[in-house]
């Protein structure tokens, strides 16, 4: 059985951290993966996004051990549904990396020079709204010895604002894209078509995702 102290090092959110760095992980690989595609170098696509599955399998172990021996009588300055919630979204940021990736290796996309700058300014913002949020699980630990209260909590407030903000950006960039796909709709084949709209949306769970996380965080703030 793991050892508590272990799993809790010396603060109690540790294990939230230790997990967002296996998910931070999986979406670096994702950027190397975005790198690849305007060369269109698919072998390498594809032996990235089996490393990227390593990863994502990582992070899900990780996830495991943290809810099976997180004990109910453990005292956590947030209530421990607050904690798994958290766990769960930041996991699922890894989930959908992965499935991005595979994604991208299902068939050629079609047009790419069409849409590949657009593209991935899309992504690199979707990644911008990931990375302010690891920034806030991050910072969780001066919240603590804060009491989730004064300068320390007005800061963390300003990095959920302006992640926020990003996925706003990002939200519009989607629009964009797709405004674009639809215009160009007439040159794709329908299963082109399909996947571009569905990558252009799976790409913007990332930011939504990661606004979410902040946003828990911003929950609790405003609870103490």
């Amino acid at each position: 059985m793991l050892n508590i102290s272990k799993l809790f090092g010396k603060s109690p959110f540790s294990p939230l951290q230790n997990h967002m760095k296996k998910v931070a992980l999986c979406i670096e690989k994702l950027c190397e993966i975005f790198e690849k595609l305007p060369k269109k170098e698919m072998e390498k696509i594809e032996k990235l996004v089996g490393e990227l599955s390593r990863l994502e399998q990582e992070a899900d172990l990780t996830k495991n051990d943290i809810r099976n021996h997180l004990p109910n009588s453990i005292f956590l300055p947030i209530d421990r549904a607050q904690f798994l919630e958290i766990l769960s979204v930041q996991d699922t940021i890894a989930d959908k990396a992965e499935y991005v990736g595979i994604f991208l290796t299902l068939q050629p996309l079609e047009n790419f020079r069409d849409f590949q700058t657009d593209l991935l300014a899309f992504f690199k913002k979707n990644v911008e709204v990931f990375i302010d949020a690891k920034k806030i699980i991050e910072e969780i630990d001066e919240l603590l010895e804060s009491s989730f209260g004064g300068i320390e909590a007005e800061k963390v407030k300003g990095m959920v604002e302006q992640a926020a903000a990003k996925e706003t950006e990002a939200d519009k960039m989607q629009c964009s894209l797709m405004k674009q796909l639809y215009a160009q709709g007439s040159n794709l084949n329908a299963p082109s078509f399909y996947h571009w709209m569905r990558l252009i949306e799976e790409v913007g769970e990332i930011s939504h995702l990661s606004e979410r996380l902040a946003n828990r965080i911003r929950m609790i703030l405003e609870l103490k």
